[in-house]
Formats: structure tokens, C-alpha cells, sequence
């Protein structure tokens, strides 16, 4: 894939991020990450397919939404709905391990269905609750922490690298370039403030960078311990030059809860 294709397909995916984040109203930017957890899943999955684990797609998709709708409906909370997603996952796997090949696969099978919904879709609509609670503002200094803190570990970690950090998950990955990732993490957190928010203290902006950049860090070889499990390079091809939509996410998938709660703490104090 050639770096023409990579540009144009990231130039076309920032362009409608940034009317769905800036424009569209809560329901549908609240739809549109749904779309995008789903399509996050269903690669977790293949990938447990891969080694024949098969987790149920169609319950886990179901499952997404429950948890979805409890971070959109105040007037459903996530224990009811945790306990609906339990109460289903019993019952139905219960009436459907039926015979002794089916037996041998439940354990995998139910195991995964779950863990998928809790890595992707749990996670992930935290980004839901940053835009509603604290405003788009806040999303776009998210996203400019996560992408120059993983350009600054790509280009100071090909420089200086040397030390492997993760070298299973990811054997590319070097301390070095961890420690590159966190200072252009900060510097991303600086500028974002500069520019969309002067009025934050610049010290909290910079530490809640660092801080978040270090979760996405962990997230981010995480996913790759699965594709590495699964022999395979990308979670899928769906975006061009870019591998598949878990590939795109996965730093996400701890960096939004962690920066919700931590925002959550610097508005309390």
C-alpha cells in the first residue's frame, strides 16, 4: 500500500471525524461510535476465530449496544444493564451447549463473547461521555495527545531505540521510544491547550497528557498480543494503508476512560 493511499484515506477519515465530532448532534455522533465499536468487535472476534475459540457474534453485538445504551439513557444504569447482558448470556448458553462438540467449545466461546464486549464497547463510549460532559474541545485534545505521542515513539523510537519493551507483543517498541511517545504526548497537550483552551492551568493539561499517553501506550501492544495470538499483521483490511478498525481504536480503548476520570477529578478539586 503505497503512502499516497495512507495519506488519502487518513485525510478522508480526519475530514468526517471532524464534522461528526464538531457538527453532528449527540444521537448520531452517539450512533456513529456505535457503528465503530461494532465494527471493532466483529475484528476481536474473527481474530478468536482464528483460533478456534468462536465466540458468539451476533449475542456480543447485541451485548455493544446494551452497554452503548447505558452510557446514552441516564435512566439506564450499567448495573441493570450488566445484568440483563449476564442474564441473557446464562439462558443462552445453557439452551444452546447442547451436545458434547458444542461443550468443548463454551468455555472459549463464552469467555470471549464477553471480554470482547467489555474491551471494545465498554471502553470505547467513554468517548460518548467526554464530548457530552465536557465538550468537543476536550475530544480534540485527546485525539492530537494520542497521534502526536504515537508519532513522536515511531520517529524517536527508529532514532534512539534500543532497549525492547514489549518484545512480543510488539517487538518494534523500545523504552526509548515510550519515553518519546510521553514528551511529544505532552507537547500535543500543551499546544491543544494553547490553541482550544487557554483558559485550563497549562501544568494539569500537561500531566493529564502524559498520563493518558502512558495508558494508550499499554493499550496499544495489548491489542497486538491478539493479532499476534490470532498470525495475523492487521485486525483486518477494511481501512486501506491503515489495517482495520481495532488497529485504529485500540489506543483508545484504556486512554478514554482514563482521561474521562481523570477530567472527572480535576473538575472536582
Amino acid at each position: 500500500m503505497g503512502l499516497w493511499q495512507r495519506t488519502k484515506t487518513a485525510i478522508i477519515i480526519l475530514g468526517a471525524l471532524f464534522v461528526i465530532i464538531q457538527f453532528a448532534p449527540p444521537w448520531v455522533f452517539f450512533l456513529a461510535l456505535q457503528l465503530t465499536i461494532i465494527g471493532g468487535l466483529l475484528e476481536f472476534y474473527s481474530l478468536a476465530n482464528r483460533r478456534k475459540f468462536y465466540p458468539k457474534k451476533l449475542l456480543g453485538c447485541l451485548f455493544a449496544l446494551i452497554i452503548g445504551a447505558t452510557f446514552y439513557f441516564d435512566s439506564f444504569p450499567f448495573l441493570l444493564g450488566f445484568t440483563v447482558m449476564t442474564l441473557i448470556t446464562f439462558v443462552y448458553y445453557v439452551l444452546d451447549t447442547s451436545t458434547l462438540e458444542k461443550l468443548a467449545l463454551f468455555p472459549g466461546s463464552f469467555s470471549l463473547t464477553l471480554s470482547g464486549v467489555v474491551y471494545v464497547s465498554l471502553t470505547m463510549n467513554f468517548l460518548y461521555w467526554i464530548r457530552r460532559d465536557f465538550g468537543v474541545l476536550w475530544l480534540y485534545l485527546l485525539f492530537t495527545v494520542i497521534s502526536l505521542g504515537d508519532t513522536g515513539a515511531f520517529l524517536l523510537g527508529k532514532t534512539f531505540g534500543r532497549r525492547k519493551m514489549t518484545p512480543i507483543a510488539s517487538p518494534n517498541k523500545t523504552w526509548e521510544g515510550a519515553l518519546g511517545g510521553l514528551l511529544w504526548a505532552a507537547a500535543g497537550g500543551w499546544l491543544a491547550r494553547t490553541v482550544l483552551l487557554p483558559r485550563f492551568p497549562l501544568l494539569e493539561v500537561v500531566v493529564l497528557s502524559v498520563v493518558v499517553h502512558a495508558a494508550a501506550q499499554v493499550a496499544d501492544p495489548l491489542e497486538s498480543l491478539f493479532k499476534r495470538a490470532a498470525g495475523v499483521k492487521d485486525s483486518s483490511n477494511l481501512v486501506p494503508g491503515h489495517g482495520g478498525i481495532l488497529d485504529r481504536i485500540d489506543s483508545f480503548t484504556l486512554a478514554a476512560p482514563v482521561f474521562y476520570y481523570l477530567m472527572k477529578l480535576l473538575i472536582m478539586k
